[in-house]
């Protein structure tokens, strides 16, 4: 992932800082540790940006959520009607499957993409 560094797909895909690209965003970086999926740190240990910009701030990566969360569906759906030849309720089942396995990376994803609307990398802050 290091030639993606620089970048916000960078941040999003390692939950690493939006600003520096160095600080771990989360406690704990395995997202399926379910009771500590949505503890963050307050600000970047190598930046100091603070993560939590104002109360209720991640209330918004509810509708990143849902768009990542249907994109999936699509895809899982596609995939096991048309490529794997399931029935309509077997790949409706696939669907739910799908989306109950990869629910916290979505969850994750979906805070890390909301946070990188709003703040850029500073190549200066990276050093």
């Amino acid at each position: 992932m290091q030639f993606l560094k620089g970048t916000k797909l960078y941040s999003i895909f390692t939950s690493k800082c939006p600003v520096c690209h160095k600080g771990d965003m989360y406690l704990e970086n395995n997202p399926y540790k379910i009771s500590k999926l949505m503890e963050m740190h307050d600000h970047c240990s190598h930046c100091g940006k603070k993560f939590k910009i104002e109360p209720s701030f991640f209330f918004g990566a509810m509708y990143v959520s849902y768009g990542v969360g249907v994109a999936i569906a699509v895809a899982a759906f596609i995939i096991s009607y048309f490529f794997i030849g399931l029935d309509r309720n077997y790949s409706f089942l696939a669907i739910i499957l799908t989306l109950a396995v990869l629910f916290p990376l979505i969850v994750r994803i979906s805070r890390n993409i909301w946070i990188n609307f709003f703040v850029d990398f500073d190549e200066n802050k990276a050093k």
